[in-house]
């Protein structure tokens, strides 16, 4: 499938779209909120705190909004019937000169941008998932849980470090501030 990138929506062009995002026909006032109820009820402290209870409200969020990658998927698989549609429609490859090529492949073009403009007439706004593409399918979803599984266990294993580190530190630093005592043996008595 080849989208133009300049006829994407800008949240796609710059990836901004993630399967665990609020998605289009999702509320983004309706995120925030479970997100601020997520805050408060677990008062995060912190940098780390704050991306792991974001983390947190784009779970929850996937997790009761699912329908919509399904309606994603949906989306998609009938652009891509439409487009097979229009390609059936065409003549098959050949051995042909270098004019004829061009020809064909302007005819490929063609059909896939009639395509496009008939799925988009068909589907509305559930259109923009094709556009998306596959960050908005469940597929997408497990691929990104996927990475997110392999970054958290990363940043647990940094962590983990940084703990050791500080325990060996504080134990060094406990056991330096502490002064030599000296040990005096019996007095002489005279």
């Amino acid at each position: 499938m080849s989208i133009r990138i300049d006829r994407l929506h800008p949240a796609v062009k710059h990836g901004a779209y993630s399967a665990t995002a609020v998605l289009p026909g999702e509320s983004q006032a309706e995120f925030e909120k479970l997100h601020r109820g997520l805050v408060a009820e677990l008062i995060p402290s912190g940098v780390l705190e704050d991306d792991i209870v974001m983390t947190i409200a784009r779970l929850v969020w996937r997790k009761q909004n699912l329908t919509t990658l399904r309606i994603a998927e949906r989306a998609q698989s009938r652009r891509a019937k439409i487009l097979r549609e229009k390609e059936e429609d065409l003549e098959p490859a050949r051995f042909i000169s270098e004019e004829e090529a061009a020809e064909d492949r302007e005819e490929w073009r063609q059909a896939e941008r009639d395509a496009d403009s008939e799925a988009q007439e068909e589907l509305g706004e559930s259109y923009e998932f094709v556009e998306i593409g596959s960050a908005a399918t469940c597929g997408g979803l497990t691929s990104e849980l996927e990475i997110q599984e392999r970054l958290d266990a990363a940043i647990a294993k940094c962590l983990k470090q940084l703990l050791m580190v500080r325990g060996v530190k504080s134990i060094t630093a406990a056991s330096s501030s502490e002064s030599p005592k000296r040990v005096t043996g019996p007095s002489k008595a005279a």
